[in-house]
């Protein structure tokens, strides 16, 4: 019978001391630590253990982590990722980029010389695999399917709220719904342990559960009416679908001021389809409804054809607003969309703000607005409602 750890990580680093201060880490947050030196045994034990967690190191000339992450795509592996790195930040994203392609679920990087907070951060909502989880053909657990249909059916999603800071008057202007997973015995799940699971009709479905609770919890709470905007993640598909604006219609009919609704899509899926840089995106601003560009600047925009599209906000990428201290290279991106979005009367919103000390970089590289756990984790509706109604008074 195949054993199950799923409060377990598997470290694969040719660094011994490295290694050993993580576990010791990991340790202090609750993990256990397996250690591996070898990419080729760490793949033999992957499905007989199946480890929450994996932790590789990018190290020139020593293990090759790419072809790793590759490895753990193809053994069909639903745990998390997390890159430990030795090398500069320009490989560190296209790693983590090939990663995501490949349907892993990659946290966020963190350098060899980390502290215990930046791993815990990381770290942050990452829950125990269930028993069921292993390696199926689709590399899919075998009972997700229908747990998924369950849970859509028995309005097991949530949709939660993570504050956006305006710099300038340092004050709440907008939220970002974020969907939870209530699930009956692995607790609050996060995008990344479900969003991959889903067909196309179930993501369908659960965009319309999420519009219809943040449209209940506007009319529920007056004070999110004193937002300047509530974000909410769609896929093109869902832009271009017709039933999507006739629902918006219906829901804000009966809102007399509801805060002006702002749709997300990533920069690869903004700049590849032709249409959003037509007739619906048109179509959206003509209806009130505003266009965002997520994870902006790692994708390869086009700035004629951002020019043409009506896009009120950029949500810069994460990966450039984490080490924007340290790195010149992120400060100097930074800058350039901070001032590209002023020029073109855009929004910018950096994401990813994992300390206060951040923000007074960013405000002097000219970003309007700030979201991260450094201000405010995600939140129900219940804690968004008090946070702004003690940040009014």
């Amino acid at each position: 019978m195949t054993s199950t750890h799923s409060n377990e990580a598997a470290v694969l680093d040719s660094d011994q001391d490295v290694a050993a201060s993580l576990s010791l880490q990991l340790h202090t947050l609750g993990i256990r630590a397996r250690y591996y030196r070898s990419r080729q045994r760490l793949l033999e034990e992957l499905d007989r253990r199946r480890p929450q967690l994996v932790v590789l190191a990018l190290e020139p000339g020593r293990i090759d982590g790419i072809a790793v992450l590759r490895d753990l795509a193809r053994l069909g592996y639903v745990g998390a990722v997390l890159l430990l790195s030795g090398v500069e930040r320009k490989v560190v994203r296209i790693a983590e980029r090939v990663g995501r392609t490949l349907g892993l679920l990659m946290l966020d990087s963190l350098p060899k010389s980390f502290r215990l907070a930046e791993l815990r951060q990381r770290l942050d909502g990452l829950h125990p695999l269930p028993r069921e989880t292993c390696r199926a053909e689709a590399g899919v657990a075998p009972r997700i399917g229908e747990e998924i249909e369950r849970a859509l059916t028995q309005g097991e999603f949530l949709v939660y709220y993570q504050p956006q800071l305006e710099l300038a008057g340092q004050r709440i202007s907008g939220v970002e719904a974020l969907v939870r997973w209530r699930h009956p015995r692995r607790g609050i799940l996060v995008p990344g342990q479900f969003l991959g699971s889903m067909t196309l009709e179930q993501y369908r479905r659960l965009t319309r559960c999420m519009l219809t609770g943040v449209m209940a919890d506007v009319a529920r709470w007056p004070t999110l009416q004193g937002l300047d905007s509530i974000s909410v993640n769609v896929t093109p598909e869902e832009l271009m679908s017709e039933e999507l604006l006739l629902l918006m219609e219906e829901l804000r009919a009966g809102l007399a001021k509801a805060p002006p609704l702002v749709l997300e899509v990533t920069e690869t899926a903004a700049m590849d389809d032709e249409l959003l840089g037509g007739e619906v995106a048109a179509r959206l601003h003509l209806h009130g409804l505003e266009l965002a560009i997520d994870d902006f600047g790692v994708g390869f925009s086009s700035l004629a054809r951002l020019q043409m599209l009506p896009v009120s906000e950029l949500k810069l990428d994460r990966s450039f607003v984490s080490h924007l201290q340290e790195e010149p290279l992120d400060a100097a991106i930074v800058e350039a969309v901070a001032l590209l979005g002023r020029r073109l009367g855009i929004r910018v919103v950096a994401e990813g703000v994992e300390s206060l000390a951040t923000l007074e970089a960013l405000a002097r590289y000219g970003c309007t607005h700030a979201q991260g756990y450094a201000l405010a984790p995600p939140m129900p509706a219940e804690a968004l409602a008090g946070l702004l109604t003690r940040r009014a008074g």
